[in-house]
């Protein structure tokens, strides 16, 4: 009598920043869409590009790059902004993340998801939930949760309010 051994498997949308390939799960994103007009919003952080009217809803718009502290990259025809659902506490913000460009959606097994290393990549590590091995190239897992700090949060929905209210 055989016995099965189940595999978690884990589904997420890669994309570049840089150089790097990063992951999101894909239950976090709501949409891709091309780059479009983005209006700047005075006196934020150099990371926050400005808002975007979706549907006609206000989504604050985060230069991804800038984050992550890495250099700004010229935009291309690949350049989009991943519309995410971010959770802090019980809240959910809906944000704008540009990147270089959406690679695809895949299925990574919890047996190829190592825990990050200790040094090595540009992008601070508490942001970080493994590395997934995908083939034979790498792929950095994101917890888009942890990406932004909770006054990253509260200036997005500041801001969100004050472009619908005004």
């Amino acid at each position: 009598m055989s016995t099965k051994v189940e595999t978690k498997t884990s589904t997420y949308l890669t994309f570049r920043i840089g150089t790097e390939d990063f992951a999101v799960d894909v239950l976090k994103v709501k949409e891709i869409l091309e780059i479009i007009k983005i209006t700047n919003v005075p006196k934020t952080p150099d990371f926050m590009k400005g808002v975007i009217n979706l549907r006609g809803s206000v989504v604050p718009v985060v230069d991804m790059h800038i984050k992550f502290g890495l250099a700004a990259e010229e935009q291309t025809v690949d350049t989009c902004i991943i519309v995410m659902e971010v959770s802090i506490g019980d809240e959910i913000v809906v944000i704008g993340a540009i990147a270089d460009m959406v690679k695809e959606v895949i299925n990574i097994d919890a047996e190829n998801i190592k825990p990050s290393p200790k040094i090595g990549t540009a992008v601070d590590m508490e942001f970080i939930d493994g590395i997934g091995k995908v083939g034979e190239e790498f792929v950095i897992i994101l917890d888009i949760n942890k990406v932004f700090s909770v006054e990253d949060i509260k200036l997005v929905k500041s801001i969100g309010r004050e472009r619908v209210e005004g």
